[in-house]
């Protein structure tokens, strides 16, 4: 590259700002940023990585942002008086959003793989990644969350991946309608359901995304991606029940730590067994959907399968911090009702308690799904289970903060379960304590805050302190 640009990154720490950072980086960029949470002194561990990468970071004061041949990016939500906004105003700099940039680097790809859907998106990309990177495809990939098979010491914060081949596969968010930017070759929709906008919106930004696309990857079981199905006779489609699919799931067997099963494409009457070291029936569906795609770029259902079988998954999903004292403590990024319903039906499958510790992803998601989340923790809690609630993720700004904690707390209790709003993390850690025995699994749930891996880990400690004593 000749001419390196200068970036930098309002909210560097974000998990969808943290990935395009090190793309662009490894590209041969300059990179630059500040971020509120480093101000706030929290996730240090994430910008001292982000210092070894060579990335110069600011406090978020302006201090960052002082030439007009910077271009400076930063999520939509960012508001013109933020001061590192306001000093690219000042000095003339040119601003993209998160999502201006990211869609601009897929869509320049020959090969562009967009996975959307309201749920499972970064796992069906990391294996997807997994896919092609196994079968020496060489894939760029950007995923919102950390995938595994890619850590290591020097990659701490593996949320993304820059490959020598024409292939990019990324998430694409339909939440703030950014999905209507990018034209994919292949585009994967696994299931569309409420989550940010009406159900209208949301049908005509998955079939708008679907239409762009040579290659259309739809998952039979959800009602909307089926109805989707009728518009694209010639999508891959995939489905553990419907005889329809063109890849049928069989086999189902599910374990606390792994489910295993078998693919069989009715095209070509293959078959091929896959144990996955992820467990939940959601991710058999994730699983077909990566598959799929992946068959679009040329890999065979057995290339595919072999890859899956090492598929160590993406962090905070479903994410075994371990257990002492016969209490296992899992983190898990559910923050929406079906994803919080799929963690749950995964581990209720089997025997103990489930003591929930879920922070709201903020005031106005809880507001928006108040009686949806209330529905999905009744229906999904057993009797003996217990919620407990700190009030919603909150990082500073202007919010209606009418609606809390306490407030959901009380529906679920209306609709027969046992929870409670206890107002902050402190108070559900010294709560969780109180009540867990051997035999119980702790769950972790909650987005928009990296902090609660670290409550996971802090907690997991305790309960090893408390047995040793």
């Amino acid at each position: 590259m000749t001419h390196p640009t200068r970036y930098f990154f309002c909210g560097i720490g974000g998990s969808g700002m943290l990935p395009l950072a090190l793309i662009l980086l490894d590209q041969g960029h300059i990179i630059e940023g500040s971020d509120r949470s480093l101000d706030q002194g929290r996730t240090p561990a994430k910008f001292d990585y982000l210092r070894t990468r060579g990335i110069k970071l600011y406090p978020q004061d302006g201090s960052g942002v002082t030439r007009a041949d910077q271009v400076v990016v930063a999520s939509a939500a960012v508001e013109d008086t933020v001061p590192d906004i306001a000093a690219a105003i000042r000095v003339g700099a040119k601003r993209m959003s998160r999502a201006q940039m990211l869609s601009a680097l897929f869509n320049a790809a020959p090969t562009a793989i967009g996975v959307a859907g309201t749920s499972g998106k970064s796992t069906t990309t990391g294996m997807i990644a997994w896919i092609l990177h196994h079968t020496g495809k060489s894939p760029t990939v950007m995923n919102g969350a950390v995938m595994k098979n890619f850590q290591t010491p020097d990659a701490l914060f593996a949320s993304s991946l820059v490959g020598a081949s024409g292939i990019f596969v990324s998430e694409v968010d339909e939440s703030d309608g950014s999905i209507a930017g990018y034209n994919p070759r292949v585009a994967v929709v696994s299931n569309i359901s409420l989550d940010h906008k009406s159900m209208d919106e949301l049908r005509a930004l998955f079939g708008g995304f679907a239409s762009r696309a040579e290659t259309v990857v739809l998952n039979l079981d959800n009602d909307e991606t089926a109805r989707l199905a009728a518009d694209f006779p010639a999508a891959i489609t995939y489905s553990l029940t419907d005889p329809a699919a063109r890849l049928i799931a069989q086999d189902i067997a599910p374990a606390p730590t792994h489910i295993t099963f078998s693919v069989h494409d009715q095209k070509t009457g293959e078959t091929a067994a896959i144990r996955l070291a992820t467990p939940g029936r959601h991710n058999v569906s994730n699983a077909l959907a990566a598959i799929a795609a992946c068959m679009a770029c040329g890999v065979t259902l057995a290339e595919a399968s072999k890859a899956l079988a090492t598929f160590a998954g993406i962090s905070r999903r479903f994410d075994v911090i371990g257990t002492e004292g016969g209490v296992t403590v899992i983190d898990d990024f559910g923050h929406n009702p079906d994803k919080i319903a799929a963690t749950l039906r995964t581990v209720n499958q089997f025997p103990g308690r489930v003591l929930v510790m879920f922070q709201p992803h903020g005031f106005g998601p809880l507001r928006n799904m108040r009686r949806e989340f209330a529905e999905c923790f009744a229906e999904n809690l057993d009797a003996e289970d217990i919620l407990l609630m700190p009030e919603p993720a909150y990082f500073g700004g202007t919010v209606d903060r009418s609606v809390g904690s306490t407030d959901l707390a009380a529906d679920i209790t209306a609709l027969g379960r046992h929870a409670e709003a206890l107002g902050d993390r402190a108070a559900c850690g010294a709560r969780l304590l109180e009540l867990a025995k051997p035999g119980d699994r702790i769950l972790v749930m909650g987005a928009r805050d990296d902090t609660l891996t670290v409550f996971a880990q802090e907690l997991l400690a305790r309960f090893k302190a408390r047995a040793e004593a």
